[in-house]
């Protein structure tokens, strides 16, 4: 699954154990989903009560090496995104959708707003941020492989209003949309990551993620 936390697609996250983080790590990927089919209020309760959860065992002394494993869905995590993420999702992005695929391959889709990072800088006539305006969705797949509490993400493809676009047009994107005063040039979707919470591994199946800690 992407979240679109500034983040919102796919995909990578911010290195500390605070719940956006977390569920950035969950939804990590950016949609396949063109509409938020099945989602509600109760699933999205559901969800974060296992964002509760898994910053409740992060925070709990080890026993042993027994590991723990939180099973979450796609209606949970865009159920939570659509009801109760609220200011986790940045201003700009909207209508955050995500989707495990199996096999690690992660998907995500979210409204974003072109304007706001096209007019950071002058653009060249070969720049084709230079051409888009208003408010896009945008939509990105990709494998998340996640190892000894590290991840990493893979981008196979990226589309604006189902077009075609290059890696580094999206990474302006994420760059723009995942800044914080902690890290200004905001995330490099080529950079591992640490994952929050003590996580060791994210496995992700058809339709789910199972947070292993």
């Amino acid at each position: 699954m992407v979240a679109v936390n500034g983040k919102l697609w796919a995909v990578k996250l911010v290195h500390r154990a605070t719940r956006a983080s977390i569920l950035l790590v969950v939804a990590a990927g950016a949609a396949h989903l063109s509409a938020q089919d099945g989602v509600s209020k109760p699933d999205a309760s559901r969800f974060q009560a296992k964002l509760a959860q898994i910053e409740k065992i992060a925070a709990t002394p080890r026993k042993g090496t027994a590991a723990r494993t939180t099973q979450v869905t796609d209606t949970e995590v865009n159920s939570y995104l659509r009801f109760l993420a609220g200011p986790q999702v940045p201003v700009g992005i909207v209508e955050p959708m995500l989707h495990a695929a199996g096999n690690g391959r992660v998907s995500g889709r979210a409204i974003v707003d072109l304007d706001a990072v096209r007019t950071q800088k002058k653009r060249a006539w070969t720049d084709p941020l230079g051409y888009l305006a208003g408010r896009l969705p945008v939509t990105a797949t990709g494998t998340l492989t996640t190892k000894e509490g590290v991840g990493r993400f893979v981008l196979e493809s990226a589309e604006i209003s189902g077009v075609t676009i290059p890696k580094s047009l999206l990474q302006e994107l994420l760059s723009y949309y995942s800044r914080t005063p902690e890290t200004p040039a905001g995330i490099n979707m080529d950079e591992p990551f640490q994952l929050p919470a003590a996580i060791r591994e994210i496995r992700i199946g058809m339709g789910t993620a199972a947070i292993v800690q």
